[in-house]
């Protein structure tokens, strides 16, 4: 929640493959009170009609304005789609069953400011389809890297709020999953400590000062969710500060290096016992958690001997893959495929994603394609003059 991640991608499908050339990114703030109304929203707070409405708003008016300006300086005020994968507010779990999912950001503002068609909402189907309309990484994952996955098991890592892992193998179904806190707790506990001041530990700076509280980290890693089996998914309507508070009443006190220390181990030993749980023996990682490298230094220890590489090793950029991802699905559900992983959600079988906004001219889609995707290539733009 600390911003908008937009990207402007060129998308190609020829026979089986999709060609993916990234054509810049950037990441946008959100204004201070934006964003803090947003975590206010957050449960174990409650939000009225009234203020969702606003809400729904804001984000709207700040994801159009994104949009925007990325069409302007990023795509030369040429392109054919906006996809939003919006702001997630409330995941409703039950029973290891997702019964809805709530993604604000009206797409209408985004084709007001921009012209262009919109395609959003883009996990409600999949959730009506019995699936938990997550981890949509999954679609991209299992088309990137599998033929890396010739070598061995490949797992997709993706570390935002909530971290969640693709595991592609050659002949076998995809696998995805949440599994667990990525950013969330160590984001809260550093809000916690610092009164509201901070917002994060900048590059796992204080983290690194601490040392782990292992009767804290106990306590945190008997979590039921993650014995759990996939598919599953999680957020922060689960993990949150007053889930954190819980589990420090009960140990002695716990300075603020060593929460963040702790919460830095949390977050790894879970990824990497989901990671060895499959076998898997390379781990891709992107989002926000690889800028911080005391929580990258504690995944590659503990995913050893797994290799542990960061997606911009492999030319998509890290800080903009769920961004990427999310111009995927754009282009997926535009031309009439499907653009869910059900081994990976849980849903009944592939599924249409999204809803379309109209831009400022009639809705023309074209021709649906009628091949079956089976291979993302990402490839870097010419060089001009070259």
């Amino acid at each position: 929640m600390d911003g908008i991640d937009v990207a402007v991608a060129e998308l190609r499908l020829t026979d089986e493959t999709i060609d993916l050339v990234p054509r810049g990114y950037a990441a946008v703030p959100y204004p201070t009170a934006l964003r803090n109304a947003l975590l206010a929203a957050l449960p174990p707070h409650g939000s009225s009609a009234g203020e969702l409405c606003r809400l729904d708003t804001a984000v709207g008016r700040a994801f159009a304005a994104a949009a925007a300006d990325a069409l302007g300086t990023l795509a030369d005020g040429r392109a054919d789609l906006v996809a939003s994968l919006g702001q997630t507010l409330f995941h409703w779990v039950e029973d290891g069953q997702v019964h809805g999912t709530l993604q604000i950001g009206q797409p209408a503002w985004i084709a007001e400011a921009t012209g262009l068609p919109v395609v959003a909402d883009l996990r409600g189907r999949d959730v009506a389809a019995g699936g938990h309309g997550a981890p949509l990484a999954s679609v991209l994952d299992r088309l990137w890297l599998r033929e890396l996955a010739g070598s061995g098991l490949v797992a997709g890592l993706n570390i935002g709020g909530i971290a969640n892992i693709t595991v592609v193998a050659p002949d076998e179904p995809d696998l995805a999953f949440d599994t667990g806190p990525g950013n969330a707790l160590l984001d809260a506990a550093a809000r916690m400590i610092s009164n509201g001041a901070w917002q994060q530990d900048v590059d796992g700076d204080l983290a690194a000062q601490g040392h782990v509280r292992t009767d804290l980290l106990e306590i945190l890693l008997e979590d039921a969710y993650y014995a759990a089996a996939p598919p599953k998914s999680t957020g922060k309507e689960h993990f949150h500060t007053e889930y954190l508070r819980t589990a420090l009443d009960k140990v002695s006190r716990v300075s603020g290096p060593d929460l963040l220390a702790t919460l830095v181990e949390l977050t790894a030993t879970t990824v990497a016992e989901a990671c060895r749980a499959h076998g898997v023996t390379r781990v891709v990682a992107s989002g926000g958690g690889v800028r911080n490298p005391t929580l990258m230094a504690a995944l590659g220890r503990l995913l050893a001997p797994a290799e542990l590489v960061g997606s911009d090793e492999l030319g998509l950029p890290s800080d903009a893959k769920e961004a990427y991802l999310t111009a995927l699905l754009g282009f997926l559900t535009w031309s009439g495929l499907p653009a869910n992983v059900p081994t990976a959600t849980g849903a009944r079988g592939p599924r249409l994603l999204g809803s379309i906004t109209p831009g400022s001219s009639a809705l023309r889609l074209p021709e649906p394609a009628t091949t079956t995707v089976t291979r993302l290539r990402v490839t870097q733009p010419a060089i001009s003059g070259r």
